[in-house]
């Protein structure tokens, strides 16, 4: 089955008030996928390392200015923002650059199950078999 087939079924299970907790999605045939997601370029992690060091900084900047009473916050906001951002590009520059080129390209890693089972325990197989309207095991 299906990994929305065994969610589905999970699901009919619970909702007919079966101990789900007993329940486990099993995958098999497990494949490791890399979808590629475009050429990366130092000039790339570049604008990327700065956009995630933005948002660290905005983090931190909003943490200390918590700690704040006067208009100093805002300053606090934006320097934690732009440091944040160099600082981000900084890294995202140098950590492309010492690849030397192998690894020029973005992906999305994943794992990838060529099939579910559901596992239940052997106590409560037969009730499951019969909410789920499976045949019972070792049957045709």
């Amino acid at each position: 089955m299906t990994a929305t087939e065994a969610q589905r079924a999970v699901d009919r299970l619970s909702d007919a008030s079966f101990p789900v907790e007993e329940v486990e999605i099993v995958g098999r045939d497990l494949r490791f996928v890399e979808r590629v997601t475009g050429r990366l370029t130092t000039g790339r992690a570049t604008l990327a390392g700065a956009g995630t060091g933005a948002w660290w900084g905005l983090f931190i900047g909003l943490l200390v200015g918590l700690f704040t009473t006067d208009s100093e916050w805002l300053g606090l906001v934006l320097g934690g923002l732009a440091i944040g951002a160099v600082w981000g590009a900084v890294f995202g520059f140098v950590a492309q650059w010492a690849t030397h080129g192998q690894r020029d390209f973005s992906s999305l890693r994943s794992l990838a199950a060529g099939r579910y089972d559901l596992m239940v325990s052997e106590k409560q197989a037969e009730s499951a078999q019969q909410l789920l309207g499976a045949p019972p095991a070792g049957t045709a």
